[in-house]
């Protein structure tokens, strides 16, 4: 039989206790803030703002409904732009994306008709990317 271990080697040093933080935590107390909300939530509360989200897709909806007419590798660089009642404004990475959408306008424009959406006039814009004073 093996003799009896005991509970604490004899070489150990015993620990030391930890020490404190030198501040307290703030005791736990209701938030005045009010609990966040998805941002879709927020803008169908409003009416100012449905109307808003809702012209921010209807935009992207006609911009997808031209997918299938625009050339891969120009949809790529194109943005749905704002849709008011004057028209529709599609924004183009760069003057030459935008000089290639000019020349398609007139089949842009009969490919939304033919789908279904209202005949408005299509604008072009080039959307910069840098930073103004640059």
């Amino acid at each position: 039989m093996a003799p009896p271990r005991p509970d604490k080697p004899a070489d150990k040093p015993a620990p030391t206790p930890r020490r404190q933080a030198f501040y307290s935590p703030l005791p736990s107390r209701q938030s005045v803030v009010p609990l966040a909300r998805p941002l879709g939530e927020s803008l169908a509360g409003d009416d100012s703002l449905a109307s808003l989200m809702a012209r921010v897709r209807a935009s992207q909806a006609r911009l997808d409904a031209l997918s299938d007419v625009l050339p891969g590798l120009l949809r790529q660089h194109l943005r749905a732009g704002p849709l008011d009642d004057e028209g529709w404004t599609i924004l183009a990475a760069n003057s030459a994306v935008a000089s290639k959408l000019r020349h398609l306008l007139p089949t842009l424009a009969e490919t939304l008709v033919a789908k279904g959406w209202q005949a408005t006039s299509i604008r072009v814009k080039v959307q910069s990317t840098q930073a103004p004073g640059r």
